[in-house]
């Protein structure tokens, strides 16, 4: 189907205004520019009871755990579930601050502490820094879980883009190291494997939207060896079972290069008897699901996410 149309009358401004694919732009500007647009159609971020920043331990230095705590809190004396939302923008772009107005909504509909941890970013720190980091903020909840208010087995991690990635890719690194366990995983339109030579693509090459020529120029930064995208941790998809992984929610787009291996992941987590709902939102392009104050469906998709995860968590 075509795109719909609050995704066509975004496309056009985009043309109409000139603006440039991130891949033309030195990373400064991309990482500005990244930021500048998701927070422009994000719309107004949702209050929550409370945002604190900590500084936790690191596998190279301190990181920033930034932690949203909902409206509505659980009974007096009562721990809450925790999630851990892991930020897209390619491994090379983005912040706590990407993901900001997501982490609050779900925040409020599933009544968790949400954290958000700045892992280092690609190519100053490649492929595996990003997924240390995330490693080390899921190790750093469970170890102050009382400090935190939150239960720390009433667990679960999420992302979009490249923090869908390192989701999949920390739920393989925990399942190797037996634990912690998790209730659920949340994977919005995942990279899910280097090698992909799908049909969704090599169909999107659109200028104005995320395309085939993004996605090579991401992983360039993300792999200091492009042997590297063969691992498990880097693709997913290329891992030798996916039995025992925890259940999932996939969600992806239709307008999306990533769409294909996305579903193709979560069909390979089907077939190793993990519980998975998958669901396509048809007309739109990847990086909708941040985009509430733009598109109906980004709403609908963090509404889904949420209703999986609170069921999860309960």
């Amino acid at each position: 189907m075509p795109l719909n149309p609050q995704a066509e009358a975004f496309r056009a401004r985009r043309a109409a205004d000139g603006a440039p694919p991130l891949y033309t732009l030195t990373l400064a500007e991309a990482r500005a520019a990244d930021l500048a647009d998701i927070q422009a159609s994000a719309g107004t971020p949702e209050p929550v009871a409370a945002v604190e920043e900590h500084r936790i331990p690191g596998p190279d230095g301190d990181l920033t755990l930034r932690l949203y705590r909902p409206e509505a809190p659980g009974r007096s004396g009562r721990e809450l579930p925790a999630l851990l939302y892991l930020f897209g923008g390619g491994w090379t772009l983005g912040s706590p601050d990407t993901s900001d107005a997501i982490c609050r909504r779900l925040t409020n509909a599933v009544g968790c502490v949400t954290a958000s941890v700045g892992y280092r970013l690609a190519p100053e720190h490649p492929f595996p820094a990003a997924l240390h980091d995330c490693h080390a903020a899921l190790r750093q909840l469970v170890h102050r879980a009382s400090e935190f208010g939150i239960d720390p087995t009433r667990l679960a991690v999420g992302g979009d883009s490249a923090g869908g990635n390192l989701t999949a890719a920390l739920t393989l690194l925990l399942r190797a190291e037996g634990g912690p366990a998790l209730r659920h995983q949340l994977l919005v339109y995942p990279n899910t494997d280097h090698g992909a030579d799908t049909p969704s693509l090599r169909e999107h090459d659109d200028p104005a939207l995320f395309n085939r020529r993004s996605v090579a120029w991401y992983w360039g930064h993300y792999l200091a060896d492009p042997a590297d995208g063969a691992r498990p941790y880097a693709s997913p998809l290329r891992a030798e079972t996916l039995a025992g992984l925890p259940p999932a929610t996939v969600l992806t787009a239709e307008y999306d290069p990533l769409r294909d291996e996305g579903e193709q992941y979560a069909e390979a987590l089907r077939a190793a008897g993990v519980p998975v709902d998958l669901r396509r939102y048809e007309g739109v392009p990847h990086g909708f699901f941040a985009m509430t104050g733009t598109l109906d469906a980004a709403a609908e998709a963090q509404a889904h996410a949420a209703e999986r995860l609170r069921e999860a968590l309960r």
